[in-house]
């Protein structure tokens, strides 16, 4: 049944169809039922009842689109109770994204603040990831008592981190501080979340290259039987006189096999037409007529494809011509947190590169350094551009787009922001030019001001230069995390380690 002509294949792929449709029906009606955590983990001991056998679920602690987290613990060799962090991915997660992250995980994971993994259940089409737990506090709850040291220490600890995943060909896509946990008082780091992760060019990580050749495309995966006989580390032994012993660490292959086992894999070739680049767009010339104008509305459709050769007279003006609109959209990876996104992938530039992950980064400083969390909010990627250029310059975003193939229009002109006025005005450390109501802190007694605490009067001129080159429109000139690494701001921390 492997020919997409034969009549049983067609049959089995529709029945395959109707029946995920169904599981994902029973899952989100379920989930919707469900009105208290008590509900969700009772949900989760029967999706995976192996679970039971070994952890004890204490609260849910996390919930995003692609999967919810939640705090559990076992007992280990010397009896004590240890925690974990367990991840239930939902169900309609492909096998080859699940294996992907456990690869990141497995190969990646476990050093320099990147989150490692443990263990791995899977029972059907339900999968959960077992983490080591860190204890941490969401930024929005600490960023008002957050000081500049710990800022710093925080960004540089997120720079380590990406440099290290960078080196191993890993994109994480989805850099903001939810994914990147702190523990002030152990002063620990963790990166976690690699669902979203893709591969670079020369990725180390075999299944990323998978996603990436065939992108959106279901890639084929060969099913084998796990193999079993591995040895539990020793210092995970639980008592096997009050639990049931802990799985053995798991390995990325060994769970892809698993995941793919009793499951057949449908290749789906999509043909992607090829984007024509503006710049490369002819104009119409004076004798000729030029096409219709029309605003773009957000429930307009193309009525019909034509032809990449047919010119228009809408090329850099702020209209969309009946032509454009009938062209097909240029296709470019988006996933990403709204607010975190680069220009390049607001501009649905197909080229993009870990420079991604230090845009993101230089976002998350922006947000500590103002204490305005989160700073950037937009309903849509044209919202977001225009607030990233109310901060850079609607000039240099122009001009940096220019350098990826990109053409944008502004309506008027947004001048360059001072990064240094903008974070104190936001923090209150100076006031608003448009601020009448603003006092100016009364003299002690010594006749100085009151210094700002937490370190934030004297905030270096380092930290803003960082900033401004974190968040380099260009990312072909953007920094990347190993020279940011040796800025200045951090040369006391350099000659530590």
């Amino acid at each position: 049944i492997t020919h997409p002509g034969n009549v049983d294949y067609i049959r089995y792929k529709v029945k395959m169809y109707i029946e995920l449709c169904i599981n994902v029906y029973i899952y989100f009606f379920l989930m919707f039922l469900s009105g208290d955590v008590e509900t969700d983990i009772e949900l989760l001991y029967k999706a995976v009842p192996q679970i039971g056998k070994v952890f004890r679920i204490i609260d849910k602690i996390g919930e995003g689109t692609f999967s919810s987290v939640y705090l559990g613990e076992a007992q280990m060799h010397d009896g004590s109770r240890q925690k974990f962090a367990l991840k239930h991915l939902i169900p309609t997660s492909h096998p080859t994204r699940i294996a992907a992250e456990l690869q990141c995980l497995t190969l990646a994971g476990g050093q320099e603040n990147v989150m490692g993994v443990t263990y791995c259940f899977r029972k059907e089409d339900h999968v959960v990831i077992v983490m080591p737990y860190l204890e941490h506090k969401a930024i929005v709850d600490i960023i008002s008592s957050l000081s500049f040291e710990e800022v710093r220490l925080y960004i540089y600890n997120l720079l380590r981190a990406l440099k290290h995943i960078h080196q191993f060909g890993i994109i994480h896509r989805d850099i903001k501080p939810n994914n990147f946990l702190y523990n002030r008082k152990t002063k620990e780091y963790a990166l976690v979340d690699f669902g979203l992760a893709q591969g670079t060019a020369d990725t180390q990580i075999d299944l990323l290259k998978v996603s990436r050749s065939h992108r959106g495309s279901g890639s084929p995966v060969k099913t084998q039987r796990a193999n079993k006989s591995r040895p539990l580390p020793p210092h995970t032994h639980p008592t096997a006189s009050t639990s049931a012993p802990l799985p053995p660490p798991v390995s990325h292959s060994k769970v892809l096999q698993s995941i793919n086992s009793n499951l057949r894999i449908i290749n789906t070739f999509v043909k992607v037409a090829k984007a024509e680049d503006p710049a490369n767009r002819r104009y119409l010339s004076a004798g000729r007529g030029s096409a219709a104008l029309k605003s773009q509305g957000a429930n307009q459709k193309p009525q019909r494809a034509v032809p990449l050769g047919v010119t228009c007279s809408c090329f850099q003006t702020d209209r969309v011509c009946n032509i454009c609109l009938s062209r097909k959209q240029q296709i470019a990876p988006r996933a990403g947190t709204p607010g975190f996104r680069a220009p390049e992938v607001l501009t649905k530039c197909p080229n993009q590169g870990t420079a991604i992950d230090v845009w993101s980064a230089g976002v998350i400083l922006l947000s500590l350094l103002s204490g305005r969390y989160p700073f950037f909010k937009a309903s849509d990627d044209l919202i977001a551009l225009s607030q990233i250029m109310t901060i850079r310059g609607s000039r240099e975003t122009i001009q940096a787009a220019k350098a990826f193939g990109k053409s944008i229009v502004c309506s008027r002109e947004l001048p360059r922001q001072d990064l240094r006025v903008l974070c104190e005005t936001l923090r209150g450390h100076r006031p608003s030019p448009d601020d009448d109501d603003y006092v100016t802190p009364l003299p002690q007694n010594n006749g100085t001001t009151e210094q700002w605490d937490g370190g934030w009067g004297g905030v270096p001129d380092e930290a803003y230069d960082l900033l401004d080159r974190l968040l380099e429109l260009n990312p072909a000139t953007r920094i990347t995390a190993a020279d940011a690494l040796t800025h200045p701001l951090f040369t006391d921390l350099i000659q530590l380690t």
